[in-house]
């Protein structure tokens, strides 16, 4: 069992059928037993992905509204929820520019490097950041990160 923490372009793939979608069912499956974390603001990332391609026509209303209840449903029974701190959010200034990234990625990796520091103080393994995003995750393995790309993986 491992321990990952999905962004929004890599979770949206457990969703939307995409590249990398197969190997994201496979980590976030029940039976894999791996522990899969998300940031609070991630439940809104979907929820506007999802939106947006229902509004674009890539996705008929029936499966966007199949595709929601099915996250919402998920979200309430199977991640494990980062909630957004005013800690993680001083943490966040500093990586944007840093790195310069996105005011929501900066707060995504302020978060897995605060959950991840937090774990190896227990003992535990590395989290595992998963994300889609380049620029997140060049910033994340910069900053001495394990790093999974779900388009890697077709």
């Amino acid at each position: 069992m491992s321990a990952y923490f999905f962004d929004t372009s890599a979770l949206v793939k457990r969703y939307v059928n995409e590249t990398g979608s197969a190997w994201v069912d496979d980590l976030t499956y029940l039976a894999a037993g791996n522990d899969i974390y998300i940031l609070r603001i991630t439940e809104i990332e979907v929820t506007s992905a999802v939106t947006r391609r229902r509004r674009g026509g890539t996705l008929s209303v029936t499966d966007a509204a199949t595709v929601l209840a099915q996250f919402r449903q998920d979200l309430a029974n199977e991640y494990h929820v980062v909630e957004v701190t005013p800690a993680i959010l001083a943490a966040a200034v500093p990586l944007v520019e840093t790195h310069g990234l996105r005011a929501y990625d900066a707060v995504q990796l302020a978060a897995v490097s605060a959950l991840n520091a937090y774990r190896l103080t227990l003992s535990l393994s590395d989290l595992i950041l998963v994300s889609a995003d380049q620029e997140l995750n060049a910033a994340a393995a910069t900053d001495g990160l394990t790093v999974e790309d779900p388009n890697a993986h077709p």
